[in-house]
């Protein structure tokens, strides 16, 4: 029942500020260098002025990077802070873990990963990769057309704003969820609405 009378309380702060929508799903990569590197990359950046820019050279520098087998071939012979302009050796060395996992469970397209990733001994594999956190599981997951929340920054700003006090991650993403489907929108095209709003995309 908190968690309901929560999601009421987040639903009516995105109708106020956001409208009735619609809110559509973001599309996500079907490259899935870049699906690996927006995974290890994303955090603590500037999203659309940093490393959207970077995603879409790389797709355009590595075309045959759009497997994870094409792109961990990339890795072996290829620097990938200059390939993505990124120099951070942590998340690079995320990446390239990321990819080794993948590439170790047979997982090598994006319709693989999407499928994969319905199972929970899947997640907790990921969960090991230092780097990935739960937030960084369900970005994967939006990444690949999962549509999920992901409850970064500015979703916890957003929910603050709405009154809803600070809660642990997985509490926090289950009122998004419920707010979703008290609107009626796709969890995922609802939390990239709100993402945009509040990093000042929209």
């Amino acid at each position: 029942m908190i968690a309901l009378s929560l999601a009421q309380r987040l639903a009516g702060h995105v109708q106020h500020l956001l409208g009735d929508g619609p809110f559509p799903q973001p599309g996500g990569w079907t490259h899935m260098g870049a699906v690996i590197c927006d995974a290890s990359f994303h955090a603590r950046c500037a999203y659309e002025a940093t490393l959207r820019p970077r995603l879409l050279r790389l797709q355009k520098d590595w075309p045959d990077a759009t497997t994870v087998r094409g792109f961990q071939g990339r890795l072996a012979t290829e620097d990938l802070a200059v390939a993505m302009h990124f120099n951070h050796s942590q998340k690079v060395a995320t990446a390239h873990a990321i990819t080794d996992l993948l590439a170790g469970n047979g997982v090598d397209t994006r319709d693989d990963l999407h499928a994969w990733l319905d199972h929970r001994a899947s997640q907790a594999a990921l969960r090991t990769v230092k780097g990935v956190g739960p937030k960084t599981v369900d970005y994967i997951g939006n990444l690949v057309g999962r549509s999920q929340v992901a409850v970064d920054v500015h979703l916890r700003a957003f929910a603050a704003d709405a009154g809803v006090p600070g809660l642990r991650y997985e509490q926090l993403r289950v009122v998004y969820e419920e707010a979703a489907v008290l609107l009626g929108h796709d969890q995922g095209g609802l939390e990239h609405a709100i993402w945009r709003y509040k990093s000042g995309a929209a």
